[in-house]
């Protein structure tokens, strides 16, 4: 696979030598819930969210999902419930459960890369279950991690994923998430290697795109069929 020539041109900002005061600029983020209209984030509790996020997680047609993580798909229920058992007492990454308003546990999502001094923390090992897949509750998750982040006083929010992961790079755009470039050779994920594509939002580009997750996420932009009126991108500004 080669890179599409024109394909994400790398972002355009200004550089900056400028005074960071107070520092350090951020705060790490607590094990608390971020609570949003259609969706929950709680902090991962393996026996509580266990089950529904294997079910979530597995079945006909599921595979694919796992497919660019470093983990999964597992073999059965107790095989995950191994694995996210150590996760739920980290602080990094810090792991959330994605849950709907009646609790249950649809797919996942952390903090991770948390630098409090340098004021960067970034977003990662996400992933939604079926029912989350392009549902208005997977794009409020998303903008409830990052202003939560930005609100703790994070300068910079970052994305990154297999360059070879068309929707995640899709997704990290539509989020409003700037491309910066990839890292060739980064890593090596279940025995092959990961070229890594970086993006991030900065925190002075923050309001506006807050402005536009929130236009975006108001009841009236959907029909009675669910539909959006008017999609997130088309309510971005245009950056460079």
């Amino acid at each position: 696979m080669i890179e599409p020539e024109g394909h994400e041109p790398v972002c355009r900002r200004r550089l900056s030598t400028a005074a960071v005061a107070p520092l350090p600029p951020a705060q790490p983020p607590a094990r608390a819930a971020l609570v949003g209209r259609t969706v929950r984030l709680e902090p991962l509790d393996p026996d509580q969210h266990g089950p529904d996020l294997f079910r979530a997680g597995h079945g006909p047609g599921q595979a694919e999902r796992w497919r660019f993580m470093a983990y999964g798909p597992f073999a059965d229920q107790d095989a995950m419930q191994a694995w996210l058992q150590p996760l739920a007492g980290t602080a990094e990454p810090m792991f959330f459960a994605i849950c709907d308003p009646a609790g249950r546990a649809l797919g996942m999502a952390s903090y991770l890369n948390i630098h409090p001094a340098g004021g960067s923390i970034e977003i990662g090992h996400v992933w939604f279950g079926s029912e989350l897949r392009r549902r208005t509750a997977a794009t409020e998750a998303i903008h409830l991690l990052i202003r939560h982040a930005v609100a703790l006083g994070f300068r910079r929010i970052e994305w990154k994923c297999d360059a070879a992961n068309l929707p995640s790079r899709r997704a990290a755009l539509r989020f409003g998430f700037r491309h910066e470039g990839i890292f060739y050779r980064h890593l090596v994920v279940k025995g092959r290697n990961r070229d890594t594509a970086w993006y991030s939002i900065l925190a002075e580009e923050w309001p506006a795109l807050d402005a536009a997750f929130t236009a975006w996420l108001d009841p009236r932009n959907f029909g009675p069929d669910g539909r959006q009126h008017r999609p997130l991108m088309a309510r971005q500004p245009l950056v460079p």
